[in-house]
């Protein structure tokens, strides 16, 4: 993945409610959800979440999948898979990387080998 995509891509997440829809269809597995659910789940106007839902399909985030008269939309889980890929790669210097449950609030990191910066 290029720097610009994934610059893009976290651009498109950086909106809290843009997240937060994103989010939904990543919970809600390949079957994605329709607009109406979306709606009601994150108490949005449907014009509020049809712009959102427009701007993440266009950055590859989504996908939609037409139903007859309908829509249902379903997070591009590759994108995600090549996004994820692009931000850890060459993770942790080369060693064991932390699990996601060791960044949890209030709880020490690992020390590090290099000393702190001066002057921050």
């Amino acid at each position: 993945m290029e720097m610009l995509l994934a610059a893009e891509l976290l651009a498109a997440l950086g909106h809290e409610t843009r997240l937060a829809i994103f989010r939904l269809l990543v919970e809600a597995g390949p079957q994605g959800r329709y607009p109406n659910e979306l709606s009601e789940a994150l108490g949005l106007p449907p014009t509020t979440l049809s712009f959102h839902l427009a701007h993440l399909n266009r950055v590859g985030l989504i996908r939609r999948h037409k139903e007859g008269r309908y829509l249902r939309y379903a997070a591009a889980y590759e994108t995600m898979d090549e996004l994820l890929a692009f931000l850890t790669q060459n993770c942790c210097g080369g060693v064991a990387c932390l699990s996601g449950a060791a960044t949890r609030p209030n709880e020490e990191l690992p020390q590090t080998t290099s000393p702190a910066p001066q002057g921050a």
